[in-house]
């Protein structure tokens, strides 16, 4: 996880008895570490489980509405436009990507991988080479909340994790209440179908990887004052915690964005207060481990696998 998401600043990660304020940090540590995956997961939950891509390139994008983010910023536009920059950016550069290359590797798992990465290392190189080896960073803001001998950062302990529930809520919404929901849900269940019944299904592919592009770049946008360090090398520090949360929820993008977010952040959060951050990551690949071998269809594979079953039993 990035450096600023240890949240809970202590003397010390020895193991000692739990206390109010203790409990208080571990809460908002769970805060964090909760807000950032389902950020960081949700623009590739979407991709991978509406067209079948794993965008390896994902990290990069939401490297890209940093660097989006960031230079309008340093160049004197206020934060909140300067946000608003990257999103977009990150949005028309996915859709250019589309258009260009992924629109060719639908129903090509492994070729849709090994373009992805290639395409991830082109764009860290390319950032390299323009902007150079890092940028400034940008100033955490709205402050930061103290209890004890702990403090946590209000932007990324609160806010953070606030706009992560109003977007999972918001594409609850768009896919199940709307009428482009309908109609990207029928050409991914079936194309031929959904184009005898008068879909332009290739709009609704473009569509739906804007929006998973677009998520990238809010994603970007947002941690951009979080990140302490702006580096052509940090997208590797999201898509490693997107794609095991995206493993580990299965196939439904809501919810098993959301229980894959709130299982690896108790794991990872115990860790990280407890023992530091590297302990954190080490626990929440072992649960990813543990949840692939017993669960192999993710979390929300297994309820459906279950369901089916029970419905045949009756």
């Amino acid at each position: 996880m990035i450096d600023a998401t240890a949240a809970v600043v202590s003397s010390a990660h020895s193991v000692a008895p739990l206390t109010a304020s203790s409990a208080v940090a571990l809460f908002f540590q769970f805060l964090n570490s909760f807000g950032f995956i389902v950020l960081a997961t949700v623009g590739l939950a979407i991709i991978f489980g509406m067209m079948g891509v794993i965008n390896l390139a994902h990290g990069e994008f939401i490297l890209i509405g940093v660097y989006g983010t960031a230079l309008p910023y340093h160049a004197g536009v206020p934060l909140p436009a300067a946000m608003v920059a990257g999103v977009l950016v990150t949005t028309v550069f996915g859709v250019l990507i589309e258009r260009t290359v992924v629109r060719h590797l639908y129903d090509r798992l492994l070729d849709s991988m090994v373009a992805t990465w290639g395409l991830a290392l082109v764009i860290a190189q390319l950032l390299l080479i323009v902007f150079g080896s890092s940028l400034d960073s940008i100033s955490t803001p709205m402050g930061a909340v103290s209890y004890g001998p702990f403090s946590s950062s209000i932007y990324r302990s609160v806010f953070l994790p606030a706009v992560a529930l109003l977007v999972l809520a918001g594409l609850y919404a768009l896919f199940t209440r709307t009428e482009f929901g309908i109609k990207a849900r029928a050409t991914i269940e079936d194309p031929e179908t959904a184009r005898a019944m008068g879909i332009d299904t290739d709009r609704m592919y473009v569509a739906t990887f804007a929006i998973g592009s677009a998520l990238a770049g809010l994603t970007g946008a947002l941690y951009a004052p979080a990140l302490g360090s702006i580096t052509p090398n940090r997208g590797g520090t999201f898509l490693v915690e997107a794609f095991v949360a995206v493993v580990v929820g299965g196939p439904s993008v809501i919810v098993g964005t959301l229980s894959a977010a709130g299982i690896l952040s108790v794991f990872n959060a115990t860790g990280s207060f407890l023992f530091g951050t590297f302990i954190g990551q080490m626990l929440l690949l072992l649960v990813a481990i543990v949840a692939l071998r017993v669960l192999p269809d993710g979390i929300t594979g297994y309820v459906e696998s279950w369901r089916q079953r029970r419905r045949a039993g009756e």
